[in-house]
C-alpha cells in the first residue's frame, strides 16, 4: 500500500509541475525569422502566433508570393525552436526523460 501512496504523490508532483510548465510556456517567445531578417514570426512557447513582422521593402505587388513564402518559413522556424523549448522544459520536469516525439501536451 505504501507503494501506491508513494506512486500516487509522484503523479500528484508530475501533474503539478506539468501545470506550472505550461503557464511557463505561455510566456516564452521564440521568434522564427526568414529572408535574411526581412520577415519575422513570433510564437509563445506553445506555438501560438503572437506577432509578423514584414519589411517594408516587401511591399510591392510583384512580391506578394515571395511575402507569403516567407511568413511561412518564418513560422516554420519559430515552430521549431517553440518544440526546442518544449523539450527542455519537459526534460525538467520529467527528471531528464525525453518527451516521446509526436506527443502532443496541448
Amino acid at each position: 500500500m505504501a507503494d501506491f501512496l508513494g506512486l500516487m504523490k509522484q503523479a500528484t508532483e508530475l501533474k503539478s509541475k506539468m501545470e506550472a510548465m505550461q503557464a511557463e510556456l505561455d510566456q516564452v517567445e521564440v521568434e522564427g525569422i526568414s529572408g535574411g531578417g526581412l520577415v519575422s514570426v513570433k510564437l509563445s512557447g506553445k506555438g501560438e502566433m503572437r506577432g509578423v513582422k514584414i519589411d517594408g521593402s516587401l511591399m510591392k505587388p510583384e512580391e506578394k508570393e515571395i511575402v507569403e513564402d516567407l511568413v511561412v518559413a518564418a513560422y516554420a522556424d519559430a515552430k521549431r525552436k517553440a518544440e526546442t523549448v518544449l523539450q527542455e522544459k519537459m526534460k525538467s520536469v520529467a527528471g531528464g526523460l525525453p518527451l516521446p516525439p509526436g506527443l502532443k501536451l496541448f
